[in-house]
């Protein structure tokens, strides 16, 4: 079956991209490989990151294509074959994949989104920076070092104390739940 995929260049896409075993953990225990897999794919086929988490077992990332390119599915080929090369072989393969040549650590394919417009943008980006609260590994955004918020503090887009329980929030006087500046 072959996939249609809105490949529009210059365009901001939101991705969803998984391990193939749901209950690893593979992702953050070889961050640095992960990190070196797409610092060098984005070397060769620049795209710009506006958001990114990566959790356990998953991850989400909202990317903007060049003018001139659109193609992101080549991009997470690429980044899923330098990670997997870097990855010891240790799990179990189907036959389909040894036929194919491949192996068990990512899902086959992703899901992508394409941004439509400002309001849609903060949606997501808010989603990939709650994620690892809504899965559990923390009790706040910014408490999870795999995560592009904290990007978003250093520039003053956010507090460290964002979207947190209001019991929660310290009492500097700008006291809520959920604060965007």
């Amino acid at each position: 079956m072959r996939y249609r995929r809105v490949k529009t260049p210059g365009g901001t896409y939101f991705f969803t991209v998984n391990l193939a075993t749901r209950t690893s953990s593979l992702l953050i225990d070889r961050i640095d490989a992960l990190r070196n897999a797409v610092r060098q794919v984005k070397a060769q086929h620049p795209f710009r990151i506006l958001a990114w988490a990566v959790l356990p077992d998953h991850m989400h990332a909202i990317w903007v294509m060049p003018e001139h390119d659109g193609d992101y599915s080549n991009r997470w080929k690429l980044i899923k074959q330098r990670f997997s090369k870097s990855i010891e072989r240790t799990e179990a393969v189907s036959s389909s994949r040894q036929h194919k040549g491949e192996r068990n650590i990512w899902q086959r394919r992703f899901w992508e989104h394409q941004i439509r417009d400002e309001r849609d943008l903060q949606s997501h980006v808010d989603y990939v920076h709650i994620n690892p609260v809504k899965h559990g590994h923390v009790n706040r955004a910014s408490d999870w070092p795999y995560s592009s918020i904290h990007r978003y503090i250093r520039a003053g887009m956010v507090t460290p104390d964002w979207a947190c329980p209001i019991h929660e929030i310290n009492t500097s006087g700008e006291a809520g739940p959920r604060k965007l500046r």
